[in-house]
């Protein structure tokens, strides 16, 4: 058995980073050349990516554990903190958006509120709390609101 065909086995079960890969294939008896050719062959093919193994470490963890948390996983697999922190932000970013389309909705529905540039003060009041109370900016998120109205309409 090559090493190549050691990784397809391995990798047909789940994700490993390359240094995971790396040190189960020296723990088999594999030469680093070969193990390196291996390596660099599967990322060629696709079939091996650190990205990837961050993106379902992150996916599997977010809620569970915080990001320190997730990031000390990512070190203990050999990953680069920058592949890390990037991937990061990209789906936390992809996650607040989801997250404040879904709220406006919801706010849309409860207030009854039909655009947000022109709300009555009571309304307003009880709105802010609501998005307060929730984690959020009330004065942000409100903005953000009336600017993509404001889009809308032009």
């Amino acid at each position: 058995m090559t090493s190549l065909d050691y990784f397809y086995k391995l990798l047909s079960r789940r994700e490993y980073s390359v240094r995971e890969l790396t040190q189960k294939a020296q723990a088999k008896g594999f030469s680093l050349e070969e193990i390196a050719a291996s390596i660099e062959d599967l990322q060629q093919q696709n079939y091996q990516s650190d990205a990837r193994v961050v993106e379902s470490l992150i996916t599997s963890y977010h809620g569970k554990y915080g990001k320190a948390s997730i990031r000390r996983k990512c070190m203990e697999k050999g990953i680069n903190l920058d592949l890390f922190e990037e991937i990061w932000q990209s789906q936390m970013e992809e996650e607040e958006s989801g997250a404040l389309d879904e709220l406006k909705e919801k706010v849309r529905r409860k207030y009854k509120i039909d655009d947000f540039r022109s709300i009555e003060q009571k309304t307003r009041v009880k709105l802010w709390n609501y998005l307060q109370y929730r984690g959020f900016n009330p004065g942000e998120v409100l903005a953000q609101w009336r600017r993509e109205e404001d889009e809308m309409v032009e």
